[in-house]
C-alpha cells in the first residue's frame, strides 16, 4: 500500500509518500515535498492547488492520503487556510482521504515505535510531521 501523508501548514501541503509490503517500509522518490497554495483569495488558484494535488496523486498511484488533523480551537488551532486546503484535497474524485489526529498518532508510534531514525530517511526537515504521520497510519 502506497500512502501520501500530507501536513497543512499555512499556505501549502507538505507531503511524503511512504509504502508498505511485505512488512517493509519503503521512501519512493517524488518530483515534489509540497504543493502551495499561491493566492489564498484566488478560486483559480485553489483550482489549480487541488488539480496539482491530483495529478501528483495519480502519477504516484497513491492508495491513500492520510491528512495529520489540526484542532479546530485553543492554541495550536488550524488556519482558515489550512482547512480550506483540506477540504480542496478531500474533495478530489476518486481519491481515498482520511484525517489521523494527534492523539491517534501518538498512540500508534508508542505501539510500534519509528523502524529507523528520522535523520537516516533522507526527507528534510521540514517533512518530519509528514512521515511520522504516514508511519502511524501503516502501522495502525
Amino acid at each position: 500500500m502506497k500512502v501520501c501523508s500530507v501536513e497543512l501548514k499555512s499556505n501549502e501541503a507538505i507531503i511524503c509518500l511512504l509504502s508498505l509490503s511485505e512488512g517493509l517500509f519503503s521512501l519512493p522518490d517524488c518530483r515534489a515535498r509540497r504543493v502551495t497554495l499561491m493566492d489564498v483569495k484566488s478560486t483559480e488558484h485553489l483550482k489549480k492547488f487541488q488539480f496539482d494535488f491530483a495529478k501528483l496523486m495519480a502519477d504516484y498511484k497513491v492508495d491513500k492520503v492520510v491528512i495529520r488533523e489540526r484542532p479546530t480551537k485553543g492554541k495550536f488551532a488550524g488556519g482558515a487556510i489550512g482547512f480550506k486546503l483540506e477540504a480542496a484535497i478531500q474533495l478530489i474524485d476518486g481519491l481515498d482521504v482520511e484525517t489521523l489526529s494527534a492523539a491517534e498518532i501518538k498512540e500508534s508510534l508508542k505501539q510500534t515505535p519509528l523502524p529507523i531514525p528520522f535523520g537516516n530517511t533522507g526527507l528534510k526537515a521540514f517533512q518530519e510531521s509528514a512521515f511520522t504521520t504516514a508511519v502511524a497510519y501503516l502501522n495502525r
